[in-house]
């Protein structure tokens, strides 16, 4: 797909933006009880604790302000959200297929990129970079 190599940055910005808002969402949800509320018997440490991440968390990968170290700790969050939230209830079944652990995999190993890559273009981490030269 070499029509594509020309727009990889912008696409990965995108990436960034949407798993940042998405993510943004769901720490809301929990958090503020927007968006069909706060899911039915949940702890207070995964209310305040993991609805905390998800919010901070999500809005900074969103900016692209410390992306890689937000993104780094939300992975962390979604791989212990898999295992515990996932892995365990279904008998340690690891497939998230079965397991119903999809979103959280999925969340884990896109964090776990940007991590890696960083804020990239369209982020305040650049503009203040531009802004420093």
């Amino acid at each position: 797909m070499g029509f594509l190599k020309p727009h990889t940055e912008r696409i990965y910005a995108l990436l960034r933006i949407m798993s940042g808002f998405m993510f943004t969402l769901h720490g809301m949800q929990k958090l503020f009880g927007m968006f069909g509320g706060v899911p039915a018997g949940a702890p207070a440490f995964i209310v305040y604790g993991a609805g905390g991440i998800e919010f901070v968390g999500g809005v900074l990968i969103l900016l692209g302000l410390f992306a890689s170290p937000a993104a780094f700790i939300s992975s962390g969050t979604m791989a212990f959200a898999y295992f515990m939230g996932h892995v365990m209830p279904a008998q340690w079944n690891i497939l998230p297929i079965v397991n119903k652990g999809e979103l959280a995999a999925l969340y884990c190993f896109v964090f776990l990129y940007i991590a890696a890559h960083g804020s990239g273009i369209w982020s305040v981490d650049a503009a203040r970079r531009g802004a420093k030269s």
